[in-house]
């Protein structure tokens, strides 16, 4: 594998903003991080690729941890009889590297349970094949969720807690299950979560319906994440805080946060950023099969969805089916949302590595896997490199 060193750049390490530096990329890691006079007195071998990257930013790949689809590609593909999940997960991998991902979470709805295991195996087997961005693990939005805060969910996939099932998914998933949503306030949610602690799965807080003490006693259980902050979980209230409440009020809480300027008003991260430290919030797509499909119809989810005003809806019924946001757009509206731009490229990169343990990822440190992404000023994407190798180069 070919030495590059990208020079002439804003590098977001993670921590700080360094203005003029280069990063050297050797053997799929970030070799070293140096300044511009240091990249002047270096010497580098006649097969080092030294790409000037005209002041752009470089920053940690972005990973998004819960995303459905992307570009005509998605879980929803898994779900049919026809054997093309596999290869529509590795196809959404190779579309999201465009995009500026370079780790991602494929995320399952829940469905009939056979059909839910025959996914998620489908899925799975996509692990280590990918072309793009790399599939770190999956996410199971469900299927132990509260039949109160459903969203886009179908009411009939949706059960109380059953360890037999979950066992089934796990063994499905050839234990590549990362993350999980579920309702806290279940009847079984201790036994579940004390199990998902010894896979080293993340259990996430959402499409819940929780009280303010079902909140904590998740918390005490290890459910320390949750998804979709604000949408799909009970709101927060003067007499009980509720789920929302309580993510906020628990700086140990973690969040997901879908950027679109849909979802969340853009006033409400002026809330957020007051009361919610920058470590913990997570941006998300939950970017849905045809996001930057151009021509309709569209399906996700096994039903027929309509865009309108940035989001899709639910033709039946016109509820919120998911957005069509990508990551630079979230980390863009971020950052006219009053973040700088610093915590912006955090929240889509290293936040998601560091609330999902994923070591090595997320920073621009020796010794990190290579995943860069580099966008100029205008957040348009100028080149990606996963595991040290060029996927995007405008350069």
């Amino acid at each position: 594998m070919k030495p590059i060193c990208l020079y002439n750049g804003t590098v977001m390490t993670g921590f700080a903003a360094m203005e003029h530096c280069a990063v050297l990329v050797e053997d799929g890691l970030i070799s070293d991080v140096f300044s511009r006079k240091r990249f002047e007195q270096k010497h580098f071998g006649a097969d080092t690729l030294t790409i000037n990257v005209e002041e752009s930013i470089i920053a940690p790949g972005f990973i998004d941890t819960h995303i459905h689809g992307f570009g005509g590609f998605g879980t929803d593909d898994a779900l049919d009889l026809a054997g093309r999940g596999t290869d529509s997960i590795i196809e959404m991998s190779r579309i999201l590297a465009d995009y500026g991902v370079t780790a991602f979470n494929p995320t399952l709805y829940p469905s009939e349970t056979e059909t839910l295991l025959r996914a998620v195996k489908s899925v799975a087997l996509a692990i280590g094949r990918e072309n793009g961005a790399r599939i770190m693990g999956l996410h199971l939005e469900g299927p132990f969720l509260s039949p109160q805060r459903l969203g886009v969910q179908r009411p009939e996939t949706v059960r109380p807690v059953d360890m037999n099932l979950m066992e089934r998914l796990w063994e499905a998933s050839g234990g590549s299950i990362v993350n999980m949503t579920v309702a806290p306030e279940l009847k079984g949610m201790r036994e579940l979560a004390l199990y998902c602690i010894k896979k080293g799965i993340i259990l996430q807080a959402g499409h819940t319906d929780a009280k303010y003490e079902n909140m904590v006693e998740g918390m005490q259980a290890g459910i320390l994440h949750s998804t979709h902050l604000f949408n799909a979980m009970s709101k927060l209230d003067h007499r009980n805080p509720n789920a929302v409440g309580a993510i906020l009020i628990h700086p140990e809480m973690s969040c997901e946060i879908i950027a679109d300027g849909h979802h969340i008003h853009p006033d409400m991260y002026k809330l957020l950023l007051r009361d919610k430290p920058i470590d913990r919030i997570v941006l998300i797509t939950d970017a849905l099969k045809p996001a930057e499909q151009k021509d309709a119809p569209f399906f996700a989810n096994g039903e027929e969805v309509v865009f309108r005003d940035g989001l899709f809806h639910r033709k039946l019924d016109d509820v919120i089916a998911g957005s069509s946001l990508s990551m630079i757009r979230g980390v863009k509206n971020l950052a006219s949302y009053g973040f700088s731009l610093e915590d912006a490229v955090k929240t889509a990169s290293f936040n998601p590595a560091n609330v999902m343990r994923y070591r090595n990822k997320g920073a621009i440190i020796p010794g990190h896997d290579a995943d860069l992404t580099i966008f100029d000023k205008d957040f348009n994407i100028q080149a990606v490199l996963i595991a040290g190798n060029l996927k995007k180069n405008n350069f």
